[in-house]
């Protein structure tokens, strides 16, 4: 049995991991055969969202660890825990929090900072060529980790994808139900929520995602 290490980046769109995206990812991966261990950051969130109103709620702070738990019933460690040794596959699942919490793509775009820890873990597979799997924002960090010409999709949105570009990577078009592969850097993206918009397309997309990841040696 395969086993991935998935990194979550709060619980939320607005600010943390998409629920969707996640939770599919996560059946997903259990639906073909593979097992999976959780981690987060141990950092507070970049801002706390009203996912009613879609307004920052001012004065409010939130751990994503422990947002993360809520996705992982409990069952997450902190990124820092991360052995890449002890998997055979990386999954980083999308929304807002991948772009604001793992590392500020969100806000300053190609001149953004990383999460330290985050990024090391995601270098340590890359170095160990181990598969990896980015879904919707999350290519965002894997431009930066791969670069040098590796193929990676977020769907269609031009100003996302030339800010992938200036972190080396070759941004190609790609449909909500699709994935892009990138059969050297053993990496696979797919839009999701980039694209999608209903949580039965993104599943097809995420489900591909997750069966490519997997069948990569």
């Amino acid at each position: 049995m395969k086993k991935a290490a998935v990194i979550l980046s709060g619980c939320g769109v607005f600010d943390g991991a998409e629920i969707h995206e996640a939770v599919l990812t996560l059946l997903s991966l259990e639906k073909h055969g593979a097992s999976y261990q959780c981690f987060a950051p141990d950092v507070d969130q970049l801002h706390v969202v009203n996912h009613l109103t879609g307004e920052v709620a001012e004065g409010e702070s939130r751990n994503v660890l422990v947002e993360a738990a809520r996705i992982a019933r409990g069952n997450v460690k902190p990124v820092t825990e991360c052995q890449v040794d002890e998997f055979d596959l990386l999954v980083l699942p999308g929304g807002f929090g991948a772009a604001k919490n793992l590392c500020t793509f969100a806000v300053d775009g190609p001149d953004c900072s990383f999460n330290e820890d985050v990024l090391a873990v995601c270098k340590q597979f890359a170095a160990a060529g181990k598969p990896a799997a980015y879904a919707c924002i999350a290519p965002a960090l894997a431009a930066k980790v791969y670069g040098n010409n590796t193929n990676v999709t977020i769907g269609n949105d031009e100003g996302t994808a030339a800010g992938l570009e200036a972190f080396g990577a070759k941004h190609q078009l790609c449909g909500v139900e699709d994935v892009i592969i990138d059969q050297d850097a053993k990496l696979v993206t797919t839009p999701a929520y980039m694209l999608g918009q209903n949580m039965l397309e993104v599943s097809i997309g995420l489900d591909k995602m997750v069966q490519s990841v997997l069948s990569l040696k």
